[in-house]
């Protein structure tokens, strides 16, 4: 069988290189020349909550041979109108195509590679570029009892989707869905909330967690994430580290105040961690905010529900894209504070 990791950034660094470490033959494939080169050269260097590094194989798009069996999707979503073209010679009529990009990719990845060999999953670990060779993982594994959910978008559980799970196993423990959707609106959650505030302000988890006014966009933008999520027709399910999506739903102060110590639960272990999103700011690259907060905002606009905190990422994020805003925690200060239903929670 043959496997390849295509979009080696951050996270794909980390799965090739654990995959590899624990005995599977996989393939990482990557656009950036002097990463590449740096695994062929040193391996792969994963440090943060471990410290190894692994001899791997990687090659660039054009190097790319033959036919894959299971392709892992990494890319930014914004580069897929290139990456999945290219791609398309390399599968067969039996591959497979599992896209862990954040977002709700499946249905435009099925659009280039067909429906039949297109699943899809969340990854529920972060991880950090640090240089050429070297990701950092930005979170203790041990605290997941799981650390992806997979499944195939009607829902079926069948020999494909299993084998998928048997693969990314060679990371660790695979979770395969009934319901992909209803995973992908659980994974909004991290990557609406907390990666859309940690590039709108230009700071790490941590940094949104210690501001009064930032932790509480996160509730914010978690309720309307909820409210498209049901308006859509599913339901959230469980989040990071067990907690319960429910408080999302705030009514009321207590509610409110028990929200913010769940997201203060959810990221006391990735405090370090930098949005991909900010990655990509700092480095001048366009980011995959019209593909997450933005798709918040475009079910809004379908089911009439109000996305004006998701708006506000959206309008900031792009504004730093243009030049127009700088990277900064004074953004913060951009959000209607008319808008903030609750006094603000101090930890």
């Amino acid at each position: 069988m043959k496997v390849a990791i295509l979009g080696c950034g951050a996270m794909g660094t980390v799965l090739g290189a654990y995959m590899t470490k624990n005995g599977c033959d996989v393939e990482m494939i990557d656009s950036y020349q002097a990463h590449v080169d740096a695994l062929n050269e040193k391996g792969a260097h994963i440090v943060g909550t471990v410290d190894f590094t692994v001899p791997v194989k990687a090659v660039t798009p054009e190097q790319m041979e033959g036919i894959y069996d299971i392709v892992f999707l990494f890319t930014k979503q914004t580069a897929n109108d290139v990456v999945l073209p290219n791609l398309l010679p390399h599968l067969g009529p039996d591959s497979t195509v599992c896209t862990l990009q954040n977002g709700v990719p499946e249905p435009y990845v099925a659009s280039y590679v067909g429906e039949s060999r297109t699943v899809g999953g969340t990854v529920l670990w972060g991880a950090t570029f640090m240089e050429p060779g070297v990701s950092e993982l930005t979170q203790d594994l041990s605290r997941n009892d799981h650390l992806f959910e997979i499944g195939e978008i009607d829902g079926s559980i069948g020999p494909r989707i299993k084998k998928v799970a048997e693969v990314l196993g060679y990371m660790g423990p695979t979770a395969v869905s009934d319901s992909l959707m209803a995973s992908r609106w659980g994974k909004l959650i991290n990557n609406a909330c907390m990666s859309g505030m940690s590039a709108a302000c230009g700071t790490t988890f941590g940094g949104v967690l210690d501001n009064d006014v930032a932790r509480a966009c996160l509730s914010y933008l978690g309720r309307e994430v909820k409210q498209c999520c049901e308006a859509a027709g599913y339901k959230l399910p469980i989040l990071l580290h067990e907690q319960s999506p429910e408080t999302l739903g705030i009514v009321d102060q207590a509610m409110f105040n028990a929200d913010q110590e769940m997201f203060l639960t959810m990221y006391s272990d990735m405090r370090t961690a930098k949005a991909s999103m900010l990655q990509d700011l700092e480095k001048g690259k366009p980011t995959e905010v019209r593909m997450i907060n933005g798709y918040v905002c475009q079910t809004g606009d379908k089911y009439g529900i109000e996305t004006p905190f998701n708006d506000k990422v959206v309008e900031i994020v792009t504004k730093i894209e243009k030049g127009e805003l700088p990277l900064s925690m004074d953004n913060v200060n951009l959000f209607d504070r008319k808008l903030f239903d609750y006094e603000l929670y101090h930890v």
